[in-house]
């Protein structure tokens, strides 16, 4: 006998389709569900209530904006984290060295400066690692930390850099400095995003105009609001993974 559904009526072989066609719509979409949350992701921030933020820069071309922005910072009594391009840092080698000897944190910008999820496993780990050679070459620092190029990434390129002991470091607050906005565009996007375990995003590359007239304006806000500067590597070791 036929039992009523809503209008229709089902058949044994209907209610046998019905029911395959509800248990591949819950099998994919608990696959789908699972595969979001597995996605790996690279470090944005770090979760805590110290007002604590890491000032970071990235420097891939030129040599003219580096060392006043090392200036402003030893003024200031600031470690920050400087990303650097492994061509750039073979170019100029007193300035990662400067760096070093000042008490920052070196890590790595990579070496091409072009999107690595177009590249295989194998040429992620190989670009990661030219830059690393020419990093501990020039500075004798066994960097661990990465800011891939155009801050790009999927799955594989973090995976890869997990497999050589580097961690993918992205950023919470953008000054949009490399824009050259104007220097009020860019103390104002930092005081106003800043937060808690921030990482903020600045460049000392001779391609920015401006870090270095907004940088002091910068530290004095952050300061005036009751944060304290510390390296990514320190900002990390709040929360540990």
């Amino acid at each position: 006998m036929m039992k009523m559904f809503g209008f229709y009526e089902l058949t044994t072989h209907a209610k046998i389709v019905l029911i395959a066609l509800v248990s591949v719509v819950f099998l994919t979409t608990g696959v789908l569900y699972v595969q979001a949350n597995h996605k790996l992701k690279p470090v944005y921030d770090v979760k805590t209530d110290q007002k604590v933020v890491a000032l970071t820069f990235d420097i891939s071309w030129g040599n003219n904006t580096p060392m006043p922005v090392i200036e402003i910072l030893k003024e200031n009594g600031i470690r920050s984290t400087f990303f650097l391009s492994g061509p750039w840092v073979k170019q100029y080698p007193e300035v990662p060295q400067r760096i070093k000897q000042d008490g920052h944190e070196v890590a790595s910008h990579g070496y091409r400066h072009i999107n690595l999820s177009n590249l295989s496993k194998s040429e992620i780990k190989e670009e990661i690692m030219k830059a690393h050679n020419n990093i501990k070459e020039v500075t004798g620092i066994d960097a661990n930390l990465i800011r891939t190029p155009n801050g790009d990434y999927n799955d594989q390129v973090i995976a890869a850099a997990h497999e050589i002991n580097y961690e993918v470091i992205q950023w919470s607050v953008d000054s949009l400095d490399w824009m050259n906005p104007g220097v009020n565009s860019i103390v104002e996007r930092v005081s106003k995003k800043v937060h808690p375990g921030a990482i903020i995003l600045m460049h000392a590359s001779d391609t920015c105009k401006q870090p270095t007239t907004a940088l002091p304006v910068v530290i004095k806000n952050l300061k005036d609001q009751g944060y304290e500067f510390v390296t990514v590597s320190q900002l990390l070791q709040l929360n540990p993974q």
